[in-house]
């Protein structure tokens, strides 16, 4: 497939990332906490706000019995401790194509609270959301493996635990049961702007002060349908669709409606942590399904801070050119701007390992294994996807096909029929979008196709 790269603009602003002081760690011994790559260390003042976030990065040590056996321990972590603020976890190690076969929890304290949560699970399937193989994202140096991340809100103390599944521990020494170089990932989202209430009018990003360069050139792709710097892209009426397909009625394109979103500045994205160059594919022919297996412990209100989070773990943590969705959609139905691009445009995801060219990947934010999507974000989706395949005259309840780069489920060079919208798990062996969301697709495909006017 072919894939074009764009310059988003040649004169970089630089600002540094700020952190607030560390506090002690709780055991003399812990391990150090140390930023990742691309902030500035402990101890500098704020910057002037909207603040961008931190990462905090905590090696894994031995557990239990082990505690001499170095990275062959089958049992690593965290002990107790106080750290900076955080509100999203994740766990990251050296080797991106090394699964963690195991079991990953985690337990926090409440910020400014002696109150600990129980236990929670930590996604550990988690690579087959990422770039292609042998693409350049992929074959960049800096992905490493990782789970799903966590949502957990504000927090200000962490505990972590990982058990190697017993089918996996040798007892051998020198074997490893868990990939090397485990480490733990605070993510603490910052201060972002509030985002607009979608469809409530104009919001004004003037209070923001000034774009930076890297914010321009990603305001500046959507420049057909909003102003540089807007915090929104405005909904398309359904006249005003039908009034463009009325001018261009050879066209393959059939416009639905464009649904209202929240553009990156909107959320508060940080320009300057992603790559500066936007990558493309030829068009859009499916759309694929996600959840981002973050849990459901979130508002409406929160779900800004969320996407900066992931934002931070995709890029910081993992080592992504950018987030790898191209869309995400809160619990409310609130759609918004993913991996930098251009909204109407063929912006080249990670999210679909082997399946990423000629395609969109759209992440409902939570976890859909057993609980049930809301009705909003159903709705959400199929307008979403109604419009964007609606632009590369694909029939959001039709069939395409695409061709492998390779996975778990088919051979690289394999053309593979999909639904035009499929989930995750139709182009990986994987359980995203979660049973209970991909249940729901047949009424996604349904409803955008309606919205498509078929």
């Amino acid at each position: 497939m072919r894939r074009f790269l764009a310059s988003s603009i040649g004169v970089t602003c630089a600002a540094a990332l700020s952190l607030p002081l560390v506090l002690p760690a709780s055991p003399a011994s812990a391990a150090p906490v140390t930023p990742r790559s691309g902030e500035s260390p402990p101890g500098e003042p704020l910057s002037a706000e909207p603040v961008s976030g931190s990462t905090q990065s905590i090696p894994l040590v031995p557990f239990g019995g082990d505690r001499a056996g170095g990275p062959d321990a089958p049992e690593q972590g965290v002990t107790r401790r106080g750290v900076r603020s955080f509100s999203l976890v994740g766990v990251v190690w050296d080797d991106p194509e090394t699964e963690l076969r195991g079991r990953v929890q985690v337990r926090t304290r409440a910020t400014g609270t002696a109150r600990w949560s129980g236990w929670q699970d930590i996604e550990t399937h988690n690579q087959e959301h990422a770039a292609d193989p042998e693409s350049a994202e992929r074959a960049s140096g800096r992905v490493r493996g990782s789970t799903a991340p966590l949502w957990v809100g504000a927090s200000d103390g962490v505990e972590l635990r990982v058990r190697a599944e017993i089918e996996h521990r040798t007892g051998v020494p020198g074997v490893q049961t868990l990939p090397s170089g485990l480490r733990l990932e605070l993510v603490d989202p910052g201060v972002g702007t509030e985002p607009p209430p979608v469809g409530g009018g104009s919001a004004d990003a003037s209070r923001l002060g000034p774009l930076t360069a890297e914010a321009a050139a990603a305001s500046a792709v959507n420049a057909e349908l909003a102003p540089l710097g807007a915090l929104e892209i405005p909904a398309l009426s359904a006249r005003d669709a039908d009034q463009q397909n009325a001018a261009e009625p050879g066209a393959a394109a059939r416009v639905a409606p464009r649904p209202a979103m929240v553009t990156r500045r909107g959320w508060g994205a940080d320009e300057q942590l992603r790559e500066r160059q936007f990558l493309y594919t030829k068009r859009v022919k499916v759309a694929f399904v996600h959840h981002t297996a973050s849990g459901n412990n979130y508002s409406c209100s929160q779900a800004a801070s969320v996407i900066r989070s992931i934002y931070r773990y995709h890029v910081l943590s993992t080592g992504w050119r950018d987030i790898g969705y191209n869309f995400l959609i809160d619990k409310c139905g609130t759609i918004y701007e993913g991996r930098a691009g251009g909204v109407a445009k063929a912006v080249m995801g990670a999210h679909t390992r082997g399946f990423n060219a000629n395609s969109m990947g759209v992440a409902v934010i939570g976890s859909f294994g057993t609980t049930k999507p809301p009705g909003a974000a159903v709705t959400g989706i199929a307008k979403l996807t109604a419009w964007k395949l609606g632009l590369y005259g694909a029939v959001a309840n039709g069939k395409t096909y695409l061709t492998s780069g390779g996975g778990n489920l088919y051979a690289k060079g394999k053309k593979v029929r999909l639904n035009v919208i499929s989930g995750h798990r139709d182009g990986f062996a994987t359980e995203c979008p979660g049973r209970a969301l991909y249940s729901r697709l047949g009424t996604v495909r349904s409803q955008a196709a309606r919205y498509q006017g078929r």
